[in-house]
């Protein structure tokens, strides 16, 4: 028994150090790869490595220059599906050691994820805005998923959460060959800055009536009582060393605006609203826990800069509905509030040729795509419209949140997602049921 538990330890070593000495020498063999660093990773993985890849500024202009793109390589085989996630933001969090995406476990994957375009580690000096484009971020993935392909021989599942899944669909759209099967998660198909869905959507399909009333009468509440809030919000910028965007009582409006869609958006309980008549340190507390104004300073810009330059140029976001709070604001209009307070300097024009472009495509695609949605998540108010095929499934996790994943969904919903996926992968998944 003993020498059989040791032959099969000197097996499982000789198969990740196979792994670590064939990857390695694959990734170093590349020319667009241009350092490679192996990096801490949990036993699900035999190896995982760092990699800076060199990518066009403008894969239509190679005169443009080039820049370095951070990406995580976690090897599960050689022959094992690959999941590849195409995030929306920094990647970094994938150096993590512990981490690994849901469908990992699920397919016994490969897992590929990268920083987006003019996030993280992957910032084109100089930073020129023109190029930050849904084309040349779904070229960098077909870049790299091209190179990995040489290597790596199983299925290749592509994923995305929120704005990750937006780039997936994209993706899908530019490169619909690239991949087997797409698994978005909550990522909206806005048709403008403030498409217009998302208000109605909070005032009336998410949560319960009593529910949304009870949000609306806090947000009321702070700004009816303005006065004893501006200070609050005044001292929360000293404490937390943020620099405002906005004089105290803009930020007020705009922190108030916010409440209910990042109230909504997550899996916040109602019962954590104060009453309305605690000691408004109690509401302020509140206030803030759920609608950060970090967003509103300028050290929130320099993190999310990219991202507000996106979402005015392609991918849209969302308004507010000033409304019910019209006669306590202090401003007149949140209309297009985003290009004002964020990117002020920047003319930026709204492309809405792209959002309508993927409309088409997955209207027509035989492309296998299963989106999962949360019922309650504002984001779900511009869901993708799924046609009524087999090569597409929508899942909508009742009173879910942007927080939806496969392995919080009802038994129901599960028992659908792995029957779906076996068919498209023609493979066994691993989903509890």
């Amino acid at each position: 028994m003993k020498k059989f538990q040791l032959l099969l330890v000197l097996l499982l070593l000789s198969a990740v150090t196979f792994s670590q000495t064939t990857l390695k020498a694959f990734l170093e063999s590349q020319p667009e790869v241009k350092s490679v660093e192996q990096m801490n990773c949990t036993d699900f993985f035999a190896v995982k490595y760092k990699i800076m890849v060199e990518q066009p500024v403008d894969h239509s202009d190679s005169s443009k220059g080039t820049f370095l793109q951070r990406v995580l390589i976690a090897d599960k085989g050689v022959d094992q599906p690959v999941v590849f996630i195409t995030e929306g933001y920094n990647g970094g969090y994938s150096e993590n050691p512990n981490y690994i995406n849901e469908l990992c476990p699920i397919l016994g994957a490969n897992q590929i994820c990268m920083d987006h375009r003019y996030f993280g580690e992957s910032m084109p000096e100089p930073l020129n805005w023109n190029y930050l484009t849904v084309r040349n971020a779904a070229a960098d993935h077909h870049h790299i998923i091209q190179m990995m392909k040489k290597y790596y021989s199983g299925k290749w599942v592509s994923t995305g959460i929120s704005k990750g899944g937006q780039t997936t669909a994209y993706h899908r759209w530019l490169y619909p060959n690239d991949v087997d099967v797409s698994v978005p998660y909550v990522a909206p198909l806005n048709f403008g800055v403030e498409d217009g869905r998302h208000e109605p959507f909070i005032a009336h399909t998410t949560g319960t009536p009593e529910g949304r009333a009870k949000v609306q009468a806090f947000q009321l509440q702070i700004l009816k009582n303005r006065e004893t809030y501006l200070p609050l919000l005044e001292q929360y910028f000293k404490d937390q060393n943020l620099h405002p965007l906005l004089n105290n009582n803009e930020m007020l409006d705009y922190v108030v605006l916010e409440f209910s869609y990042g109230f909504w958006q997550y899996d916040n309980s109602l019962d954590d609203i104060p009453p309305l008549d605690a000691p408004a340190k109690d509401l302020f507390a509140e206030l803030v826990k759920v609608s950060s104004p970090m967003y509103l300073s300028s050290e929130g810009v320099e993190v999310f800069k990219s991202f507000f330059v996106q979402a005015a140029h392609e991918l849209g976001y969302y308004g507010y509905d000033v409304e019910p709070f019209k006669d306590y604001l202090s401003i007149k209009s949140a209309e297009g509030w985003l290009n004002r307070i964020y990117l002020p300097e920047l003319a930026i024009k709204y492309n809405k040729k792209t959002a309508k472009e993927v409309e088409k495509f997955i209207k027509k695609t035989d492309a296998k795509m299963l989106f999962i949605y949360g019922e309650w998540d504002p984001w779900s108010a511009s869901a993708f419209e799924v046609p009524n095929k087999p090569n597409f499934l929508k899942i909508v996790k009742p009173k879910g949140s942007h927080s939806t994943r496969i392995g919080n969904l009802p038994k129901e919903q599960k028992q659908q997602v792995k029957e779906t996926l076996e068919k498209w992968l023609d493979m066994k998944v691993n989903i509890e049921i």
